[in-house]
């Protein structure tokens, strides 16, 4: 059980999960109506540019992610 929920604060913790569950929800607007449709995409599009804007990108080479 230990292992299981390491794994799982793990994955929290990766900008790609967050993505991930803020497109899943936004995919399933898609059964409501057309005006909640909309509204759903656009709150999910900025719920996701804002946890790529304010997140960083894990690298593994120790430069902190700077172009070479």
């Amino acid at each position: 059980m230990k292992k299981f929920l390491d794994f799982l604060l793990s994955r929290a913790r990766e900008r790609s999960t967050w993505l991930g569950l803020v497109s899943i929800a936004t995919a399933l607007g898609l059964v409501l109506s057309e005006f909640q449709v909309e509204a759903v995409i656009a709150a999910g599009m900025s719920i996701a540019g804002v946890i790529a804007a304010f997140t960083g990108d894990n690298t593994n080479d120790g430069d902190g992610g700077a172009a070479a």
